[in-house]
């Protein structure tokens, strides 16, 4: 796939970001192709239109912070990380100067990445590339939450909050947590209690379709439940609704982009100092 416009989404609050920006702006103008650039963030929703492809210069967060987008305009994306610590910004600021243009001419493969639909009472549905956590407002309190997966009772967790992680989203909060490193490409959802109180309490992981329900159970410290999506949405369930917060997986899938010869086990590798 050629690219004949691009949008490059810049986080200025990192440094270099912006002049690495400009570079890449020029060597894609020089090559007769289209640009546009969005320099403040949240990006707004017609930064993408039109667009073949999205660079995401920042980090992580920042890419996760344009999936929604992304979804909505069918928009692959690819990130370039300022910093050390990237598992989808997966380019060096190095590299994207040198594979740039190769990259946008056709020199690159399509990653399909698995999402997860949260359903959460009295909100509107979210997506999330990474991981969904349901954690009290009160993080000194533990919370109490009943989980079914299609209907069948898995078990009450009494813990600091439950992610649920997708592949993509394993080696994030889900691995800090004890989670299981997932290959991206396994359509699977893991489960990983935060903290459990009963110590037996491990991840599990669910194949993919299966429909996860978790249902808030109130505790003597009254903490009002909240659910964060890919770590930059908040949800607040009401608390009144008898309905529970549902995950299950998502129709949609996100396109990422990467160089022909992208390793997944040489960035882990490389991220957890692997020998």
């Amino acid at each position: 796939m050629d690219i004949r416009k691009i949008t490059i989404v810049v986080n200025n609050a990192k440094p270099g970001a912006a002049d690495l920006a400009e570079k890449l702006d020029k060597l894609a103008k020089d090559a007769g192709i289209g640009t546009h650039s969005a320099t403040h963030y949240p990006i707004d929703d017609d930064s993408l239109h039109d667009s073949d492809a999205c660079c995401v210069i920042g980090g992580d967060g920042t890419l996760l912070g344009i999936v929604p987008k992304a979804i909505t305009h069918n928009v692959p994306l690819f990130g370039i990380r300022m910093g050390n610590l990237g598992f989808l910004a997966t380019f060096s600021p190095e590299e994207a100067i040198e594979k740039f243009i190769p990259l946008l001419k056709g020199e690159h493969r399509i990653e399909h990445r698995t999402l997860l639909q949260c359903l959460c009472p009295g909100n509107p549905p979210a997506l999330a590339l990474n991981d969904i956590v349901i954690k009290g407002e009160d993080a000194s309190h533990l919370v109490k939450l009943a989980v079914h997966a299609d209907g069948e009772m898995v078990t009450d967790y009494y813990c600091d909050g439950l992610i649920f992680s997708t592949p993509t989203g394993s080696t994030a909060y889900n691995i800090s947590a004890g989670g299981p490193l997932i290959h991206p490409a396994s359509e699977v959802v893991a489960m990983t209690p935060i903290c459990p109180h009963t110590l037996t309490n491990r991840s599990v992981v669910f194949p993919s379709g299966t429909k996860l329900e978790a249902t808030w159970k109130p505790t003597s410290s009254h903490s009002l439940p909240q659910v964060k999506v890919d770590g930059y949405l908040t949800l607040r369930p009401e608390t009144d609704s008898p309905e529970p917060i549902t995950i299950l997986p998502a129709k949609q899938k996100l396109a990422l982009l990467q160089s022909p010869g992208h390793s997944h086990f040489a960035v882990v590798r490389n991220k957890l100092n692997w020998r």
